[in-house]
């Protein structure tokens, strides 16, 4: 698979960067074991170190023959590894400065520091995994609620790889049958037309059955972004405080104190949600408080919803009017804030201005009426119309979701073709055309690329 031979071993380290018990370098390649023999020095003398056995002793660099740290080897041969190639890992102490050090020596004998997602790249160019689970790798390192880690490992796991098999197996029987039909055009054959229609029509419903579910993995695989938007202390960076249960924006009396744009992600019903607590809008009086309100638009605008903080203490005023205008499209939940004080203004107003919007009465400062909120957030987010049985295979990937729609396409024309709309020859071309989309999913037909853009995403030690 990789043609330069030795030259081609890569190593880099597979531990976040900072301070830590323990450090990992990783090695893959041909000069695993090499790398081990003359950098690796047991405590206790052994013949040839063995597959999967962790061995104690110390790094030593080649050159001087000084100990750099003490660790722990494993030396792992193929194809039993995670690249199906020979694998080595060095466990050391986490320490930049010891993994840097460590890294170089194994670096100075003939290995190459690995790109992003190598590792990764080589289990899938190898065949141990499709092209569907190395990219579920990424997305189960960077899950942040129980949901998304679980849709992650399921695509991990092949589910995902399973559903595509199985339609690529009908799309092939069907167009085995129509190629029958091209071939024996003259000749009386037992092909029988309903058949493949019916096929066909399974693999539509199966892949517009997928298509449907990527809006619910998306929302679990990225989340939403939801902007707290507002007029001058109104109360948006005590919201943004008690829904995350911690003091993360300052607070205080002076309109305008927020500035900058701080975001900040929460977990409700295992939705990742990404709170923008924004600048109070209102015309700005020097420089840089209009920065913030030219942010806090923007960011509005880039919203997958709204929360609206309203001051009920106050009346409602042209701000507050022309916030509820601006974001009049949008998803949206109206908090009526400050329902510890003498309330002034009241829903009713509010729903005459935006009818079709849920309006919550809350207290930031006592958190009063915040649960209630979080689940008006999240009815608005999901259209109340989230949660798949358990087992069912979800498309969290855009990639996956719209090679699926270029499939249904071919799909769509094949079986217009079966009934006698466009020739024979282009239903079995359609039906090729098919194979192809679904095959970019598993990356049997995914081009060099895809497949940097893919595995660029990765870090560089996995």
């Amino acid at each position: 698979m990789f043609p330069n031979g030795e030259s081609d071993t890569i190593a880099a380290i597979a531990t976040p960067h900072g301070e830590s018990g323990i450090g990992i370098v990783r090695i893959s390649g041909p000069l695993s074991e090499k790398v081990a023999t003359r950098l690796f020095r047991p405590k206790k003398k052994v013949p040839r170190l063995r597959s999967h056995h962790l061995y104690y002793g110390e790094i030593v660099d080649a050159e001087s023959g000084k100990p750099l740290d003490e660790v722990l080897v494993s030396l792992m041969r193929q194809p039993r590894t995670y690249t199906r190639e020979d694998v080595l890992e060095i466990n050391c102490h986490g320490g930049y400065l010891v993994l840097k050090r460590v890294l170089e020596v194994v670096l100075g004998q003939g290995v190459r520091l690995a790109g992003p997602g190598e590792f990764t790249k080589r289990a899938f160019l190898n065949g141990r995994i499709d092209l569907s689970q190395a990219e579920a790798v990424i997305d189960v390192i960077r899950a942040k609620t129980a949901k998304s880690l679980k849709i992650a490992n399921q695509q991990l796991k092949g589910d995902l790889s399973h559903e595509i098999e199985v339609l690529r197996e009908r799309v092939v029987r069907s167009l085995a049958c129509v190629e029958a039909l091209i071939d024996f055009s003259d000749e009386e054959i037992d092909v029988d037309e309903d058949v493949i229609r019916r096929d066909v029509e399974e693999a539509q419903r199966s892949v517009g059955e997928l298509i449907a579910s990527h809006e619910e993995g998306r929302i679990y695989r990225d989340g939403v972004s939801v902007s707290i938007v507002g007029k001058t202390n109104v109360g948006k960076s005590s919201l943004l405080n008690v829904l995350l249960r911690e003091n993360r924006a300052i607070v205080t009396p002076i309109p305008g104190t927020t500035r900058d744009v701080i975001e900040e992600t929460v977990n409700i019903h295992e939705i990742p949600i990404r709170l923008v607590d924004t600048a109070g809008i209102r015309r700005a009086s020097n420089p840089i408080e209009s920065e913030g309100v030219r942010l806090a638009r923007g960011k509005v605008a880039e919203s997958d919803m709204v929360i609206v903080v309203i001051d009920g203490s106050r009346g409602l005023d042209m701000y507050d009017r022309e916030i509820i205008n601006e974001v009049r499209e949008k998803k949206k939940v109206v908090a009526l804030n400050k329902m510890d004080l003498p309330m002034i203004t009241t829903m009713e107003p509010i729903r005459e201005l935006l009818p079709e919007t849920e309006v919550v009465e809350i207290s930031a400062l006592r958190n009063w009426g915040v649960d209630t909120l979080k689940e008006f957030i999240y009815c608005t987010v999901t259209g109340n119309g989230i949660g798949r049985d358990a087992g069912e295979v979800v498309v969290a990937n855009a990639r996956h979701k719209n090679v699926l729609q270029g499939s249904l396409e071919c799909l769509g024309r094949a079986r217009d073709g079966i009934e006698g709309k466009i020739p024979i020859e282009l239903v079995a071309l359609e039906l090729r055309s098919c194979l192809d989309r679904l095959g970019e999913i598993s990356g049997e037909t995914t081009t060099e690329e895809v497949l940097e853009r893919i595995f660029s995403q990765f870090c560089i030690g996995k």
